[in-house]
Protein backbone atom coordinates (compact mmCIF):
# COMPACT_ATOMS: atom_id res chain seq x y z
CA UNK A 1 0.00 0.00 0.00
CA UNK A 2 1.44 3.47 -1.19
CA UNK A 3 0.86 6.56 1.33
CA UNK A 4 -0.15 8.12 -2.41
CA UNK A 5 -3.44 5.93 -2.28
CA UNK A 6 -4.72 7.68 1.22
CA UNK A 7 -4.44 10.79 -0.42
CA UNK A 8 -5.81 10.31 -3.42
CA UNK A 9 -9.04 8.46 -1.36
CA UNK A 10 -9.41 11.69 0.87
CA UNK A 11 -9.21 13.36 -2.13
CA UNK A 12 -11.99 11.79 -3.95
CA UNK A 13 -14.59 11.10 -0.41
CA UNK A 14 -13.99 15.62 -0.56
CA UNK A 15 -14.46 16.11 -4.22
CA UNK A 16 -17.05 13.37 -4.78
CA UNK A 17 -15.83 13.52 -8.77
CA UNK A 18 -13.46 11.51 -10.38
CA UNK A 19 -12.13 14.33 -12.81
CA UNK A 20 -12.10 17.24 -10.41
CA UNK A 21 -10.23 14.81 -7.68
CA UNK A 22 -7.86 13.59 -10.27
CA UNK A 23 -6.76 17.60 -10.72
CA UNK A 24 -6.87 17.99 -7.25
CA UNK A 25 -4.01 14.94 -7.16
CA UNK A 26 -2.00 16.67 -10.27
CA UNK A 27 -2.63 13.23 -12.43
CA UNK A 28 -4.81 12.16 -15.27
CA UNK A 29 -8.28 10.44 -14.82
CA UNK A 30 -6.91 7.05 -15.52
CA UNK A 31 -4.21 7.03 -13.50
CA UNK A 32 -6.23 8.48 -10.70
CA UNK A 33 -9.11 5.30 -10.91
CA UNK A 34 -6.80 2.88 -10.87
CA UNK A 35 -4.69 3.83 -7.81
CA UNK A 36 -7.74 4.07 -6.42
CA UNK A 37 -8.63 0.71 -7.29
CA UNK A 38 -5.27 -0.71 -6.00
CA UNK A 39 -5.92 0.77 -2.87
CA UNK A 40 -9.79 -1.10 -2.72
CA UNK A 41 -8.28 -4.21 -3.80
CA UNK A 42 -5.84 -4.08 -1.07
CA UNK A 43 -8.10 -3.36 1.28
CA UNK A 44 -10.92 -6.03 -0.21
CA UNK A 45 -13.66 -3.86 -0.13
CA UNK A 46 -15.15 -1.28 -2.48
CA UNK A 47 -15.02 2.25 -0.93
CA UNK A 48 -17.23 4.11 -3.79
CA UNK A 49 -20.68 3.39 -5.31
CA UNK A 50 -19.68 4.29 -8.57
CA UNK A 51 -23.24 3.88 -10.03
CA UNK A 52 -24.98 7.73 -9.09
CA UNK A 53 -24.09 10.17 -10.58
CA UNK A 54 -22.29 11.66 -7.37
CA UNK A 55 -19.93 9.86 -6.19
CA UNK A 56 -20.30 8.44 -2.68
CA UNK A 57 -18.33 6.21 0.00
CA UNK A 58 -20.14 3.39 0.83
CA UNK A 59 -20.36 2.01 4.08
CA UNK A 60 -16.58 0.93 4.29
CA UNK A 61 -15.73 3.88 2.92
CA UNK A 62 -16.96 5.87 5.06
CA UNK A 63 -15.38 3.51 8.00
CA UNK A 64 -12.45 3.95 6.57
CA UNK A 65 -12.24 7.21 6.03
CA UNK A 66 -11.70 8.76 9.42
CA UNK A 67 -8.73 5.94 9.79
CA UNK A 68 -7.18 7.45 6.63
CA UNK A 69 -7.37 11.05 7.95
CA UNK A 70 -5.83 9.99 10.92
CA UNK A 71 -2.98 7.99 9.34
CA UNK A 72 -2.08 10.93 6.93
CA UNK A 73 -2.24 13.32 9.72
CA UNK A 74 -0.13 11.05 11.84
CA UNK A 75 2.37 10.88 9.03
CA UNK A 76 2.62 14.57 8.65
CA UNK A 77 3.34 15.46 12.56
CA UNK A 78 5.46 12.26 12.61
CA UNK A 79 8.06 14.26 9.76
CA UNK A 80 8.16 17.28 11.80
CA UNK A 81 8.95 15.36 14.91
CA UNK A 82 11.55 14.10 13.19
CA UNK A 83 12.72 17.78 11.81
CA UNK A 84 12.58 18.87 15.29
CA UNK A 85 14.88 16.37 16.46
CA UNK A 86 16.98 17.29 13.28
CA UNK A 87 16.86 20.99 14.56
CA UNK A 88 15.32 21.67 11.84
CA UNK A 89 11.92 23.42 12.61
CA UNK A 90 11.92 23.41 16.46
CA UNK A 91 10.22 26.32 16.80
CA UNK A 92 8.12 26.65 14.02
CA UNK A 93 4.09 27.31 13.75
CA UNK A 94 1.58 26.49 10.42
CA UNK A 95 -1.49 28.35 11.27
CA UNK A 96 -4.28 28.03 8.27
CA UNK A 97 -6.77 30.77 8.32
CA UNK A 98 -9.35 32.13 6.51
CA UNK A 99 -8.95 34.93 4.49
CA UNK A 100 -10.93 37.71 5.87
CA UNK A 101 -9.70 36.53 9.61
CA UNK A 102 -6.05 37.50 8.27
CA UNK A 103 -6.92 40.87 7.86
CA UNK A 104 -9.46 41.78 10.65
CA UNK A 105 -8.49 39.28 13.42
CA UNK A 106 -5.38 37.80 13.38
CA UNK A 107 -2.78 40.30 13.88
CA UNK A 108 -4.21 42.15 16.47
CA UNK A 109 -4.66 38.66 18.29
CA UNK A 110 -1.09 37.48 17.63
CA UNK A 111 -0.10 41.11 19.44
CA UNK A 112 -2.52 40.50 21.67
CA UNK A 113 -1.10 37.29 22.88
CA UNK A 114 2.73 38.58 22.56
CA UNK A 115 1.83 41.43 25.10
CA UNK A 116 0.31 39.19 27.75
CA UNK A 117 4.06 38.37 28.25
CA UNK A 118 4.46 35.04 26.25
CA UNK A 119 6.60 33.81 23.57
CA UNK A 120 5.52 32.99 20.49
CA UNK A 121 7.52 30.83 17.90
CA UNK A 122 9.96 33.00 15.89
CA UNK A 123 9.16 31.19 12.50
CA UNK A 124 4.84 31.44 11.82
CA UNK A 125 3.60 30.38 8.59
CA UNK A 126 0.25 31.73 8.01
CA UNK A 127 -1.85 30.05 4.99
CA UNK A 128 -5.18 32.24 4.31
CA UNK A 129 -7.65 30.21 2.31
CA UNK A 130 -11.48 29.37 1.65
CA UNK A 131 -12.40 26.66 5.06
CA UNK A 132 -12.72 24.15 2.56
CA UNK A 133 -8.80 24.45 1.75
CA UNK A 134 -8.04 24.97 5.43
CA UNK A 135 -9.76 22.01 6.75
CA UNK A 136 -7.61 20.16 3.94
CA UNK A 137 -4.61 21.24 5.14
CA UNK A 138 -5.69 20.21 8.55
CA UNK A 139 -6.49 16.71 7.77
CA UNK A 140 -3.28 16.34 5.54
CA UNK A 141 -1.38 17.31 8.71
CA UNK A 142 0.35 20.39 6.83
CA UNK A 143 -1.45 22.77 9.48
CA UNK A 144 -1.15 22.36 13.27
CA UNK A 145 -4.04 25.08 14.06
CA UNK A 146 -6.70 26.61 12.20
CA UNK A 147 -8.44 29.76 12.88
CA UNK A 148 -11.65 30.63 11.39
CA UNK A 149 -15.39 31.60 11.82
CA UNK A 150 -17.98 29.25 13.61
CA UNK A 151 -21.77 28.62 13.80
CA UNK A 152 -23.24 26.15 15.78
CA UNK A 153 -25.65 25.45 12.74
CA UNK A 154 -22.83 24.82 10.39
CA UNK A 155 -20.60 21.79 10.36
CA UNK A 156 -17.34 21.48 9.45
CA UNK A 157 -15.19 18.56 8.59
CA UNK A 158 -13.43 18.73 12.07
CA UNK A 159 -16.43 18.17 13.39
CA UNK A 160 -15.23 14.93 15.10
CA UNK A 161 -13.38 13.80 17.96
CA UNK A 162 -9.99 13.99 16.23
CA UNK A 163 -9.95 18.06 17.13
CA UNK A 164 -10.59 20.53 19.46
CA UNK A 165 -11.35 23.95 20.05
CA UNK A 166 -10.47 27.31 21.23
CA UNK A 167 -12.83 30.43 21.47
CA UNK A 168 -11.20 33.19 21.46
CA UNK A 169 -12.94 35.76 20.15
CA UNK A 170 -16.46 36.91 18.02
CA UNK A 171 -18.10 38.80 15.15
CA UNK A 172 -21.17 39.68 13.59
CA UNK A 173 -22.40 38.80 10.00
CA UNK A 174 -24.64 41.97 9.23
CA UNK A 175 -26.72 42.55 6.01
CA UNK A 176 -25.45 45.41 3.65
CA UNK A 177 -25.55 47.20 0.31
CA UNK A 178 -24.86 50.75 -0.66
CA UNK A 179 -26.87 53.45 -0.07
CA UNK A 180 -29.86 55.02 -2.57
CA UNK A 181 -28.09 57.89 -3.02
CA UNK A 182 -24.82 59.00 -1.44
CA UNK A 183 -25.17 60.67 2.21
CA UNK A 184 -28.49 58.76 2.26
CA UNK A 185 -29.30 56.14 5.01
CA UNK A 186 -31.46 53.98 2.76
CA UNK A 187 -30.51 50.97 0.89
CA UNK A 188 -30.17 50.23 -2.68
CA UNK A 189 -30.59 47.12 -2.16
CA UNK A 190 -33.20 46.16 0.76
CA UNK A 191 -34.46 43.21 2.62
CA UNK A 192 -36.18 40.76 2.50
CA UNK A 193 -37.27 41.63 -0.97
CA UNK A 194 -40.59 39.59 -2.67
CA UNK A 195 -41.42 36.88 -4.74
CA UNK A 196 -42.38 39.56 -7.75
CA UNK A 197 -38.97 41.21 -6.77
CA UNK A 198 -36.39 39.46 -5.34
CA UNK A 199 -32.98 41.38 -3.51
CA UNK A 200 -29.98 41.00 -5.53
CA UNK A 201 -27.63 38.89 -2.72
CA UNK A 202 -24.05 38.85 -3.31
CA UNK A 203 -23.05 35.34 -1.72
CA UNK A 204 -20.25 33.58 -0.13
CA UNK A 205 -19.48 30.01 -1.59
CA UNK A 206 -20.42 26.77 -0.29
CA UNK A 207 -16.14 25.97 -0.33
CA UNK A 208 -16.48 29.13 2.16
CA UNK A 209 -16.96 29.19 6.37
CA UNK A 210 -19.26 32.12 5.77
CA UNK A 211 -21.24 30.53 2.65
CA UNK A 212 -21.71 27.38 5.22
CA UNK A 213 -22.74 30.05 8.19
CA UNK A 214 -24.98 32.13 6.53
CA UNK A 215 -27.23 29.06 4.69
CA UNK A 216 -27.27 27.12 8.11
CA UNK A 217 -28.32 29.71 9.81
CA UNK A 218 -31.14 30.80 7.35
CA UNK A 219 -32.05 27.51 6.74
CA UNK A 220 -32.72 27.42 10.85
CA UNK A 221 -34.61 30.02 11.02
CA UNK A 222 -34.89 34.07 11.16
CA UNK A 223 -37.07 36.32 8.80
CA UNK A 224 -37.84 35.26 5.56
CA UNK A 225 -36.26 36.78 2.32
CA UNK A 226 -36.70 36.24 -1.57
CA UNK A 227 -32.93 36.77 -2.91
CA UNK A 228 -31.72 36.49 -6.05
CA UNK A 229 -27.79 35.12 -6.66
CA UNK A 230 -26.13 38.04 -8.18
CA UNK A 231 -22.57 37.19 -7.80
CA UNK A 232 -20.70 34.33 -5.83
CA UNK A 233 -17.29 34.21 -4.67
CA UNK A 234 -15.20 33.16 -1.38
CA UNK A 235 -13.40 36.31 -0.75
CA UNK A 236 -15.14 38.64 1.80
CA UNK A 237 -13.20 41.39 0.49
CA UNK A 238 -14.28 41.06 -3.17
CA UNK A 239 -17.81 40.95 -2.23
CA UNK A 240 -17.51 43.89 0.10
CA UNK A 241 -16.37 45.75 -3.31
CA UNK A 242 -19.20 44.29 -5.34
CA UNK A 243 -21.54 45.69 -2.39
CA UNK A 244 -19.63 48.80 -2.23
CA UNK A 245 -20.51 49.24 -6.32
CA UNK A 246 -24.16 48.66 -5.62
CA UNK A 247 -24.60 45.05 -7.32
CA UNK A 248 -26.73 43.88 -4.25
CA UNK A 249 -26.81 43.21 -0.70
CA UNK A 250 -24.18 40.58 1.07
CA UNK A 251 -24.23 39.52 4.83
CA UNK A 252 -20.90 40.61 6.02
CA UNK A 253 -18.27 40.21 9.16
CA UNK A 254 -18.90 43.91 11.04
CA UNK A 255 -14.93 44.10 11.57
CA UNK A 256 -14.62 43.92 8.17
CA UNK A 257 -17.09 46.71 7.06
CA UNK A 258 -17.28 48.76 10.44
CA UNK A 259 -15.59 51.78 8.61
CA UNK A 260 -17.44 51.68 5.31
CA UNK A 261 -20.46 51.81 7.69
CA UNK A 262 -19.04 54.67 9.69
CA UNK A 263 -18.30 56.16 6.05
CA UNK A 264 -21.52 56.07 4.42
CA UNK A 265 -20.49 53.77 2.07
CA UNK A 266 -22.74 51.06 3.06
CA UNK A 267 -25.48 50.69 4.86
CA UNK A 268 -28.05 48.06 6.56
CA UNK A 269 -30.10 46.25 4.73
CA UNK A 270 -32.44 45.06 6.64
CA UNK A 271 -34.92 46.72 8.74
CA UNK A 272 -33.99 45.50 12.49
CA UNK A 273 -31.38 43.79 13.96
CA UNK A 274 -32.95 40.35 14.03
CA UNK A 275 -31.52 39.36 10.48
CA UNK A 276 -27.69 39.91 11.89
CA UNK A 277 -26.14 36.10 12.29
CA UNK A 278 -23.71 36.15 15.47
CA UNK A 279 -20.67 34.19 14.69
CA UNK A 280 -18.04 32.70 17.26
CA UNK A 281 -13.62 33.27 16.19
CA UNK A 282 -12.11 29.49 16.91
CA UNK A 283 -9.05 27.97 17.43
CA UNK A 284 -8.85 24.12 16.18
CA UNK A 285 -6.41 21.79 16.51
CA UNK A 286 -6.20 18.03 16.36
CA UNK A 287 -6.53 16.40 20.17
CA UNK A 288 -3.15 14.24 19.47
CA UNK A 289 -0.07 15.45 21.19
CA UNK A 290 1.74 17.90 18.91
CA UNK A 291 5.37 19.50 18.57
CA UNK A 292 6.59 21.78 21.98
CA UNK A 293 6.24 24.71 19.45
CA UNK A 294 2.81 24.35 19.07
CA UNK A 295 1.53 22.80 22.42
CA UNK A 296 3.06 26.31 23.80
CA UNK A 297 1.06 28.32 21.60
CA UNK A 298 -2.09 26.43 22.21
CA UNK A 299 -1.57 26.75 25.96
CA UNK A 300 -0.65 30.71 25.34
CA UNK A 301 -3.77 31.10 23.33
CA UNK A 302 -6.02 28.88 25.71
CA UNK A 303 -4.45 31.22 29.26
CA UNK A 304 -5.47 34.24 26.99
CA UNK A 305 -8.93 32.86 25.81
CA UNK A 306 -9.51 32.66 29.96
CA UNK A 307 -8.30 36.03 30.85
CA UNK A 308 -10.72 37.55 28.49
Amino acid sequence: MELAWLDDFLALARERNFSRAAETRHISQPAFSRRVRMLEDWLQAPLFDRDTHRVELTAAGAEFLPIAEEIVRRIGFGRDRVREVADLSASSLRIACTNVLSLTFFPAWLQQLESAGGSTPSNISLVTDSMADCERLMVEGKAQFILCHHHPAAATALDTSAFVSLDVGGDLLTPVSAPLAPGERSPLHTLPGSAEAPTAHLAFSSASGMGRIIAASRAAGGPAAWLTAAFTAHLAMLLLIMAREGRGMAWLPLSLIAQDLLAGRLVRSAPTEDWDIPIRIQLLRPRARQSPAAEAFWSQATANAEQN
